[in-house]
């Protein structure tokens, strides 16, 4: 009777945690506001605290965008960026430290990914533990996008409430120009 292997996962959910990855990290804050700037500071500190746990890594790239919403791609050029160079074959894998830095809706998360996964790329989330090699990862991901679009929901509904309860109390002064 043969025996059966069991191979050893590592946290990321690779079967061969040994092979060396050319990898990507992206970054994404929604507004130039100090506090967004700090918050892409600590999303690239924590990029580069990764590679002591993943010797095995090679950095190749960092793409980040600055003051950028996720809702849309039109004005994320470090994110088409990172498509180009994918489709380029540059890297193995793209490493996020959250899926709401990548995509803020389900169709454009999958699609996204099914593009990376067309082309021999692997995306992992940090934040989800996600990795799309296996079909637990690829599973995780669809729900995750799903509550992140929610979240989205949710900010904008309050966003509009409030500005609503603004208007009627005679605060209200539109956008700042």
């Amino acid at each position: 009777m043969a025996r059966m292997q069991h191979s050893v996962l590592n946290p990321w959910g690779h079967q061969d945690r040994n092979r060396p990855r050319r990898i990507v990290f992206y970054g994404r804050v929604s507004t130039e506001h100090e506090a967004q700037l700090s918050a892409l500071e600590n999303q690239m500190q924590w990029y580069d605290d990764q590679l002591r746990y993943h010797p095995n890594w090679t950095v190749v790239g960092k793409y980040i965008d600055e003051g950028i919403t996720g809702t849309s791609l039109k004005k994320r050029e470090e994110f088409k960026r990172l498509l180009r160079d994918a489709e380029l074959g540059l890297f193995d894998m793209v490493v996020v430290k959250d899926i709401s830095r990548f995509a803020r809706n389900t169709r454009d998360l999958l699609e996204l990914v099914e593009k990376l996964t067309a082309k021999g790329v692997e995306f992992v989330s940090k934040k989800e533990a996600i990795d799309t090699t296996t079909p637990t990862g690829k599973f995780m991901l669809t729900v995750f996008g799903a509550v992140a679009e929610l979240e989205r929901e949710y900010i904008l509904q309050r966003q509009k409430e409030g500005i609503a309860i603004a208007k009627a109390n005679g605060v209200y002064k539109g956008r700042k120009p």
